[in-house]
């Protein structure tokens, strides 16, 4: 069977809550290796979007794909690491102890589970933090564990909403420093973000949502033209 140089296809998505329709006839792919931002402002789609990529939430019509499969089959589902917007770690457990047992969650097996949870404390850069209690972590240490919980397994698809929401300028570089150390092994990222400046600093492409509706999908290059910046192209296509 060919291996699909789609990750990611949306045809014709539409989602609808009674009367709102949340998402309207959504269509636009992203390729294998393409770094891909979600844009748009509050209630535009994106988290709704999100969901249904995830299979959280069904669609009202259309389909999507990920590597060629629908995301109705579970086994689409074993390509993705997903960071959700607001993550969490039980006070009580450690962050090594937090990794194994999302490393279990995500089937390795016991005897490859600690090499993989120590590739992650150095992939995250918290070597000599990770058998602290997750109650001493600041919110940017809480980050990079449940980021580095999502890396877990070496997925092609990785899932941000909103990795860099509430940290300091600090804990904002190293997330992009990181995201941008992944680009060399070929992952597929989907960054659902309001920081437009570290949006077009790690991606490739952005697509903007304004209403339930597609306004905008093409490289950060072509939607950037001189003299601006995306955030000047993202105000526009929002307030046009």
């Amino acid at each position: 069977m060919e291996t699909p140089t789609r990750m990611i296809e949306f045809r014709g998505v539409t989602k609808c809550y009674g009367t709102l329709t949340a998402v309207d006839n959504v269509a636009f792919s992203i390729a294998r290796g393409e770094y891909c931002a979600l844009l748009g402002p509050n209630g535009a789609g994106k988290t709704t979007l999100v969901r249904m990529l995830l299979h959280f939430t069904a669609m009202s019509s259309g389909a999507i794909t990920i590597d060629g499969l629908p995301v109705s089959d579970p086994q689409s589902r074993l390509a993705i690491g997903y960071l959700s917007e607001q993550p969490r770690i039980p006070a009580q457990l450690t962050g090594w102890e937090y990794l194994k047992r999302c490393a279990q969650l995500e089937g390795i097996g016991s005897p490859g589970i600690a090499d993989e949870c120590a590739r992650i404390v150095r992939v995250i850069g918290m070597q000599g933090r990770e058998h602290q209690k997750a109650r001493t972590y600041s919110k940017g240490m809480v980050q990079r564990f449940c980021l580095g919980a999502a890396l877990l397994g070496d997925p092609r698809l990785l899932i941000l909403d909103e990795p860099t929401s509430g940290l300091d300028p600090i804990g904002i570089r190293e997330v992009r420093v990181l995201l941008e150390s992944l680009k060399n092994r070929g992952m597929t990222l989907l960054l659902n973000s309001h920081f437009l400046s570290e949006v077009e600093t790690i991606c490739d492409t952005a697509a903007i949502l304004h209403r339930g509706s597609l306004r905008v999908k093409d490289s950060i290059a072509s939607i950037v033209k001189e003299n601006e910046t995306l955030e000047d192209v993202f105000v526009r296509v929002v307030r046009g």
